[in-house]
């Protein structure tokens, strides 16, 4: 795309990073329990529950665009310039072509885990990964400012979910608002909703507590057994040491990474493979996927906040927003 006619759909996509699995819109659920049936196909059911997150995900992001789509066309009108100018002055140009320095070290990162050609015969490839993480963090950064400045509130009610509280988790175990995270450890979004977690447990210390749940995508051929390997790694009391390992190491997640993993935290190592091995923990994962499917997961990361549906690799600014508005509530 283009840098000076950036779309501002673009801006309203910026709001909903997170991998996904293909999920259609549908019509309003009857008002029955988040676990009664609304559809059955060969091979499985549709529940209430993920209906009504459905419908609202689809009402939530049309309302997120159309609010953007004014509060930018309402700026470009104060500042007298166009739109298209707009975006250019406020996203495409605070964005500067990467320095040698910084693409010789994602280079070099990424050499690290995985064979790649030389540099010069790919440096443009790796430039235009750069250009366009350093173009999306533009873009949430103008978004942002544009809703801080509009006082801008979301009206629209959000269905509650019931969400079992049960995995490794950080928090007091009675703190007044919990968030229940389905995750993987093989998704690139997840790892960036990772820093906003570390955030919000820092900025309200005693007030929260958030549980870890797991959530393997079929896309990713790693996840399943990450998930299993941090749990194993749990057995010997360092379950987020193990989770914190296979988050900052994504392109390590084959079984020889894993072993190398465990041996790096100081585990048993005879212990740790016997539990990966055997397949141990297997049944523990497929309860969170089974759990998180439940309540209308389809994609990660995605997180409740007392029950709250928080989806994708969201800043932490809108997990302050929902967990000010329920400890208002306390």
């Amino acid at each position: 795309m283009p840098r000076t006619a950036l779309a501002v759909s673009t801006l309203a996509a910026a709001l909903l990073a997170g991998c996904a699995t293909a999920a259609a819109t549908a019509a309003k659920a009857p008002a029955t329990g988040p676990d009664a049936v609304v559809a059955r196909y060969t091979g499985g059911v549709v529940t209430a529950g993920e209906l009504d997150a459905a419908t609202y995900d689809a009402r939530k992001d049309g309302l997120e665009q159309l609010v953007l789509e004014r509060l930018v066309t309402a700026r470009a009108k104060s500042d007298g310039i166009s739109t298209e100018a707009l975006l250019k002055r406020e996203v495409a140009d605070k964005v500067s072509p990467p320095s040698d320095a910084e693409v010789e070290a994602i280079y070099q990162a990424q050499a690290a885990r995985q064979q790649l050609p030389p540099l010069e015969q790919i440096k443009d490839k790796v430039v235009q990964y750069l250009l366009q993480g350093a173009q999306a963090k533009a873009q949430q950064d103008f978004v942002d400012r544009l809703k801080t400045s509009a006082k801008l509130e979301v009206l629209l009610p959000a269905p509650r979910f019931t969400v079992a509280a049960e995995g490794p988790s950080k928090g007091p175990e009675k703190a007044p608002v919990t968030i229940v995270e389905f995750s993987d450890f093989e998704c690139p979004y997840c790892a960036r909703g990772e820093a906003s977690i570390r955030e919000v447990l820092r900025a309200y210390e005693g007030k929260v507590r958030v549980v870890y749940r797991d959530f393997p995508l079929p896309m990713h051929p790693h996840a399943q057994k990450a998930a299993e390997a941090a749990h194993c790694a749990g057995d010997q009391g360092k379950y987020w040491e193990m989770h914190e390992k296979l988050f900052a190491s994504q392109q390590a997640l084959e079984a020889d990474d894993l072993s190398g993993h465990a041996r790096a935290l100081g585990l048993d190592g005879a212990k740790f493979a016997a539990c990966l091995d055997s397949g141990a923990k297997a049944g523990l994962v497929e309860a969170s996927v089974q759990a998180g499917k439940g309540v209308g997961v389809t994609g990660t990361p995605a997180f409740f906040v007392n029950g709250l549906r928080l989806s994708g690799a969201q800043p932490f600014s809108e997990f302050k927003a929902l967990i000010d508005q329920e400890l208002a509530r306390k």
